[in-house]
């Protein structure tokens, strides 16, 4: 079993990355070796089976197709496709999001493509490609797709030619719709949706925070470590068992962002509560109010044996246990 992650400098591609070296086995089959690229080398990770890194810009075709048709991979058996351009920078430069989350995933397609064994193709789309004029009450994850921000456009346009792609027997794609992922660790970075970890991560740290939105945003969230569980499952499920419909939801849960806080207050106590300031952005309110704020009834991923959070008290719970990071 061979696997590369595409996007391994990230915290996604590093946490999975450091999961499949705990198991061991993909598809019931020994990990022969795990490739992890992105535009600057990954971090080494210290593991018991053969783990290398290495730079590829998915915007440049050759490396693309240099790096999935290397002799040395030995064939790739599972891609997972994580590497992205996140959606405040994917609309503030529209050309850079088009060539990394359009073009860039065009290239890794066409790449799998010529392999000719139809490896498994995971990808992590988002529920960004719900949006406009919604109906009432709960959607269904099959919902007509129109996305109101560049970054959604890009990943439901990627989603239509992985799936058609998965029809035609070039690839085996599993498209992930992932929630906003809270609490995302590390540094914030440029995603619009930012806010939604940091307003936790940084105060349960010791640090100042801004929310840029009210309280009464909803949204619709994840945990890492969920997110991980979902990456791998998705991977191993039988190809019959996905139907005509490659991409999907996952089941996360729809919050209110003051009862977010609530629920953080009620583990950790007012002074990381404290420590929000609530300031109101124009832009970023204008991007995310045209996010998902309803349920979506994400049926097929639950039949496929995909797990939500009980509740957002386990995404600050797992924060504590797996990501804070405290001053010495």
């Amino acid at each position: 079993m061979r696997i590369l992650i595409l996007g391994g400098a990230g915290f996604l591609g590093q946490k999975l990355a450091k999961a499949l070296i705990a198991r061991g086995q993909l598809q019931g089959k020994d990990i022969a070796q795990i490739t992890l690229a992105d535009l600057t080398s990954p971090p080494v990770l210290p593991a018991a089976l053969p783990v290398t890194t290495l730079p590829v810009d998915i915007t440049d075709r050759a490396q693309v197709e240099t790096l999935i048709a290397s002799e040395a991979s030995g064939g790739w058996d599972v891609i997972y496709h994580l590497a992205a351009v996140v959606s405040g920078q994917a609309e503030a430069e529209f050309d850079t999001g088009m060539a990394v989350n359009l073009t860039g995933s065009l290239h890794v397609f066409e790449a799998a493509r010529k392999l000719g064994s139809c490896p498994t193709l995971v990808f992590t789309s988002s529920i960004a490609v719900y949006g406009g004029e919604l109906p009432p009450g709960t959607l269904e994850d099959h919902h007509l797709l129109n996305p109101q921000t560049s970054y959604g456009a890009q990943k439901a346009a990627a989603e239509l030619i992985l799936t058609d792609m998965s029809r035609k027997g070039f690839l085996d794609g599993r498209g992930l719709r992932l929630p906003t992922i809270s609490i995302r660790p590390g540094k914030p970075n440029a995603a619009a949706s930012g806010f939604m970890s940091s307003i936790f991560r940084e105060p349960l740290q010791g640090q100042e925070a801004r929310c840029p939105v009210s309280p009464d945003y909803h949204h619709w969230y994840l945990s890492p470590r969920r997110v991980i569980d979902a990456l791998i499952h998705a991977a191993e499920i039988d190809a019959d068992a996905l139907g005509q419909n490659r991409c999907f939801v996952l089941p996360g849960r729809l919050h209110r962002l003051g009862d977010m806080v609530e629920e953080m207050r009620a583990i950790a106590g007012d002074a990381p509560c404290n420590l929000i300031r609530w300031e109101r952005d124009p832009e970023v309110e204008r991007i995310v109010l045209g996010w998902l704020q309803q349920p979506v009834n994400a049926a097929k991923a639950l039949r496929l044996g995909f797990q939500p959070d009980e509740s957002f008290a386990d995404n600050i719970r797992y924060f504590l246990e797996d990501d804070i990071a405290l001053p010495a």
